[in-house]
């Protein structure tokens, strides 16, 4: 498994003390990612300014605290990574075994208080989808609480609800050809998992990611509306959450440009409307 973060949270990432997996890859290209690094499947060396070191690269690519991208794009040698082991400049991932991360769960056992277990996210965490697939079952063997965060686009995604204990998923727009137009891919397969998850799935957490300019409208915010009306119940709860720039940093970091836009923020009374609508459409509201 390809892994580029991991380490305990509590609460956010399903209930309880958690052991969280951010796994490598995604399927979509969110501008407003908060965790680019782990976008590529094949990863991305990663720059620390406050850490770099000229000396690790060959080629002059390090000068003054900055690298020269230019030169890392044509660079065949990667001597950065390959050679030299610094907090400066590093691969986005390393890989463990399935047995590997299930037994550091088993080992973490212990720590899972107040209902916790292992997450996996991303990235988007069904991109490596045998992998965690056999982590899942592996450890719902070991009776350890599992859970997953996704963006509910992979067509087997129904295959894993035996497996898995919390189901966290995105609705992030009810339009397909918006969907398409910010992140890259159409929201039709997710809408049908989403269904499906409502009518199959007993523990369900539908989260709406919260962005100016591409889903906070009144008439969007009724589309949501009319869609959780049509999904709830009991084994069903929904989230709304605001958009920050926690990941902008780490976009310039991957030698990105981060281009979302003060437009993106949203004010807390229309989060509070949102949320006050969502509650008194009947639909339960679970805060994280």
């Amino acid at each position: 498994m390809k892994i580029f973060q991991k380490g305990f949270n509590y609460s956010q990432d399903g209930d309880g003390n958690r052991l969280v997996y951010h796994l490598q890859g995604c399927n979509m290209n969110c501008p407003w990612c908060s965790n680019p690094e782990g976008m590529k499947m094949e990863g991305v060396i990663v720059a620390d300014e406050e850490w770099l070191l000229p000396s690790i690269c060959p080629h002059h690519a390090i000068r003054e605290h900055k690298v020269d991208r230019a030169i890392c794009d044509s660079c065949e040698g990667k001597e950065c990574i390959r050679q030299h082991d610094t907090k400066g400049m590093y691969l986005s991932y390393k890989e463990e075994t399935v047995e590997e991360v299930i037994g550091e769960a088993c080992a973490n056992e212990m720590m899972f208080y107040d209902g916790g277990g292992v997450t996996f996210t991303g990235g988007e965490a069904t991109v490596q989808f045998q992998e965690m697939t056999d982590a899942l079952k592996g450890l719902k063997e070991k009776d350890i609480h599992t859970a997953i965060e996704t963006n509910g686009t992979h067509p087997r995604l129904p295959e894993l609800f035996p497996y898995i204990g919390r189901l966290i998923m995105d609705c992030k727009h009810c339009d397909a050809s918006k969907h398409q137009r910010y992140t890259g891919i159409s929201n039709e397969r997710i809408m049908e998992n989403i269904r499906r998850a409502a009518k199959e799935h007993p523990g369900l957490h539908v989260r709406v990611p919260l962005i100016g300019g591409f889903n906070d409208s009144e008439l969007e915010r009724e589309q949501f509306l009319d869609f959780f009306r049509e999904i709830k119940g009991d084994n069903v709860t929904f989230e709304v959450l605001s958009y920050h720039e926690f990941g902008k940093k780490k976009w310039h970091q991957c030698g990105w440009e981060y281009k979302m836009t003060d437009e993106a923020y949203v004010d807390e009374a229309s989060v509070r409307r949102f949320r006050k609508a969502m509650e008194e459409s009947g639909v339960r509201y679970r805060r994280t």
